[in-house]
């Protein structure tokens, strides 16, 4: 078996923090217009897509998770690491919606805390937002009653994170490269047949299905891949890049959908990796803020009575408000969970809060 990468040098200087803000403040763009129907929004969809953003995230998460359970020295030490970084903050949103929100609810309060209420926070809590996605009597004027559309992707990315473990554990015991091929096309094979019997049925419902574990499969190992076969990556990386570009130009026009998930892999890692564009996560993480604050603020200021005449302004206050959540949530949340271990954590302990005294100037 080929020695793992862990030490590479790209690995420790990348752009993956900026990257993933990049995407979760694309996802936000689109959502505001999708969410407004503001006519003067409607470019950003046009530009911007939040589906190719979320299956960005999955490729980066596909890279890092897999690094992540291999620098691990036990299953306890990776599980730990998973659940502080991404459930503290997202059971904050939760809480924040389920107890906040009665305060914009049509209904009163014996009626907001129901069983509508109950079943709400016990399904989010547990990923399964698909089974009550609204609350009592809020934003029932709005567009879409959902209160936080955003959140399905984290059940598959929770799903990602179990089976990890299992895949590793397979890869360590057969051949590597044709276990991360076989996996890869059978999952675009699962997609497929739904998106196929969705067209055949007219039903949604398989497209629906598609967009699930194990259909979103394909990005997250296009991802794990390029982790294990980045020296390899790197060698090649002008190949790598030039056939990436050409087939995601001609999946514009004629669907690749074998071929795309490999290729998007690719131009995301290009940008994660290399150009690095300095240390954007000095000051902290915020993209998972960004990404589960968003949606909620949206609805909240559609809800306030933002009009079409001040689309613009309304995208700036949701972009303002959303960076501002993600802040606080980094420092009064995210960060507190994290183990000393963490990047984060060691990189603002090696930050000098004075200059030394009596240090000589160095040139």
């Amino acid at each position: 078996m080929d020695l793992l990468p862990l030490d590479h040098p790209r690995l420790k200087k990348n752009n993956f923090d900026l990257l993933r803000l990049l995407l979760a403040l694309t996802v936000c763009l689109v959502h505001a217009a999708e969410l407004s129907g503001f006519s003067a929004l409607a470019v950003l969809p046009g530009y911007l897509s939040s589906r190719i953003a979320v299956q960005a995230f999955f490729v980066v998460s596909g890279f890092l998770i897999v690094m992540s359970y291999e620098r691990s020295s036990s299953l306890s030490s990776y599980t730990s690491k998973r659940i502080r970084r991404i459930y503290p903050a997202y059971v904050t949103v939760i809480l924040l919606a389920a107890l906040g929100l009665v305060l914009v609810s049509r209904l009163s309060l014996t009626e907001y805390f129901s069983f509508t209420w109950v079943k709400y926070l016990l399904a989010n809590l547990t990923f399964l937002n698909f089974l009550q996605s609204t609350l009592p009597g809020v934003f029932e004027a709005n567009r879409m009653p959902a209160v936080n559309g955003a959140l399905w992707t984290l059940k598959v990315e929770v799903m990602f994170y179990f089976s990890v473990p299992v895949l590793v554990y397979c890869l360590r015991r057969v051949p590597r490269l044709p276990l991360l091929v076989l996996v890869y096309a059978l999952s675009i094979g699962y997609a497929q047949l739904l998106l196929g019997a969705s067209i055949r049925t007219e039903n949604p419902f398989y497209e629906q299905l598609a967009r699930q574990l194990p259909g979103q499969l394909c990005f997250f190992i296009a991802g794990a891949a390029l982790f294990y076969y980045l020296p390899f990556f790197e060698r090649h990386i002008r190949l790598f890049v030039t056939l990436a570009t050409v087939v995601l130009l001609v999946h514009h026009w004629t669907p690749l959908p074998w071929l795309q998930p490999a290729a998007l892999a690719v131009i995301v890692l290009f940008f994660g990796l290399f150009l690095y564009a300095g240390n954007f996560g000095k000051y902290g993480d915020f993209s998972y803020g960004v990404y589960i604050l968003h949606f909620p603020l949206i609805q909240l200021l559609l809800n306030a009575g933002w009009s079409e005449e001040h689309a613009w302004s309304f995208l700036g206050t949701a972009v303002c408000l959303t960076l501002l959540g993600a802040i606080l949530m980094w420092n009064l949340v995210e960060k507190r969970f994290l183990l000393r271990s963490s990047h984060y954590v060691s990189s603002e302990k090696a930050e000098p809060k004075t200059a030394p005294a009596k240090q000589p100037v160095q040139i």
